[in-house]
């Protein structure tokens, strides 16, 4: 068993807020991360859209494409509209080989809304979740048809948020549906990954390595500050710079036999937390610790 390595491009350019890496050139981030020592990035805003563009970049600092996010719109649209929607996207991710699409649902979603408390997230009666659930499953056959599985993102600010949202969704959806498991969201809205690694490890088929500064969690929490805003005063950073112990999950991972990809996302104000070195943070904990773990990290 191995894993492999990779890291997410919103660290150097975000794409809620534009301005936050607003210069950095696509191909500063892929060199940065290549040179960090991950082989995969996930997709990001200035990404190219079609394989024919991407392929060479990726190529050139030999990197894989990891997966990417999806932001879907199932409350709202049908599925056949949502299937409409994410072709170009798809036919990317086939293109370049991509192991699943990090999907989320972000209708009326408050995470890119700088006035709106985090406490006044997005949340669905019993009749609404049902139809939903319904029609994730639809999808995540779908997308299991087209072999490019769902990986659904629990993300704070959104309609599934916390560790009883994300069971919930499990529990009421078709197994084609999988999960992406974000370490920092899940302890941003107080859950348990490991919880969530004992009892859905047949689900999770990605993971997002993302740590948490413990006293910035706890003024977002005691003051209900905006989703941005959290961000902003630095409540995300990389494995091995804030509060999340990873070898109990590593040491977990090694257990079930995970193989598949640990991706490192921590978006943060780039001129307050350069990009490469934190990176090259990230890269450096998650080895250790993963070889205290005794799992293998995979090789270009």
């Amino acid at each position: 068993m191995s894993v492999k390595l990779g890291i997410a491009p919103i660290a150097w350019s975000n794409d809620d807020m534009p301005e936050l890496g607003g210069d950095t050139s696509l191909e500063q981030c892929l060199s940065e991360a290549s040179q960090a020592g991950f082989i995969g990035v996930e997709a990001g805003g200035k990404f190219p859209k079609k394989s024919e563009d991407l392929i060479p970049k990726l190529k050139q600092f030999k990197l894989n494409l990891c997966s990417g996010w999806y932001p879907a719109n199932l409350r709202i649209n049908s599925v056949d509209e949502e299937k409409d929607n994410i072709q170009e996207q798809l036919k990317l991710f086939k293109d370049c080989n991509s192991p699943c699409m990090v999907f989320a649902e972000v209708s009326d979603s408050i995470q890119g809304d700088p006035n709106k408390k985090l406490s006044s997230r997005p949340r669905m009666e019993l009749d609404e979740a049902k139809k939903f659930y319904h029609k994730i499953s639809e999808i995540g056959k779908y997308l299991e048809d087209q072999e490019m599985p769902l990986a659904y993102h629990h993300h704070m600010g959104t309609v599934i948020e916390t560790e009883e949202d994300t069971i919930r969704l499990l529990e009421n959806t078709h197994d084609s549906v999988k999960l992406t498991l974000d370490t920092g969201h899940m302890l941003f809205a107080q859950g348990d990954s490991l919880n969530m690694l004992k009892n859905f490890y047949k689900r999770i088929i990605h993971i997002h390595c993302k740590d948490i500064r413990q006293h910035v969690l706890e003024k977002t929490l005691k003051e209900d500050l905006s989703f941005r805003d959290a961000f902003l005063e630095g409540a995300f950073t990389v494995p091995g710079d804030g509060c999340i112990d990873y070898k109990p999950i590593f040491d977990l991972l090694k257990n079930i036999n995970y193989s598949g990809w640990l991706v490192v996302e921590a978006e943060q104000d780039p001129a307050k937390a350069n990009p490469f070195e934190y990176a090259k943070i990230g890269y450096q904990y998650l080895t250790q610790t993963l070889k205290s773990s005794g799992i293998e990290i995979f090789k270009n």
